[in-house]
């Protein structure tokens, strides 16, 4: 094949490509001060938020799963992070987070504000 046909054909694929890659890139990174600014507008929805981990806990539920919580904060600002599995952090850490975020979580006889539950959480 000749160069020019490998160019049309690699400007093809990528014009089908970016929408793809687009759609799947997730929500842009806030912090947690512009995730309480406006907390109603995010309740439900997936976020990804980026901050200091803070009062970071390990805990082991009744049914013998690993989870932790801690304090996601800007300064100003802090969100309650809480994922399954074993914390890739330490506190001080800096830590990107994408989860649901609910304004109201009841979990049996206990009520939690402004929670990430983290499908993925990372440390830097």
């Amino acid at each position: 094949m000749k160069r020019g046909v490998f160019i049309n054909l690699y400007v093809a694929l990528a014009a089908v490509l970016a929408p793809v890659v687009a759609v799947n890139a997730g929500p842009a990174p806030m912090s947690p001060s512009e995730l309480q600014a406006n907390p109603d507008r995010f309740d439900g929805q997936t976020v990804t938020l980026q901050g200091t981990v803070e009062k970071l806990r390990e805990k082991v539920s009744p049914d013998g799963a690993p989870y932790f919580k801690f304090r996601l904060s800007d300064g100003p600002a802090a969100v309650r992070v809480i994922s399954f599995g074993r914390s890739p952090c330490r506190d001080g850490m800096q830590a990107t987070v994408e989860g649901t975020f609910e304004m109201v979580n009841r979990l049996g006889r206990l009520t939690y504000y402004h929670q990430v539950t983290a499908a993925h959480v990372t440390c830097r």
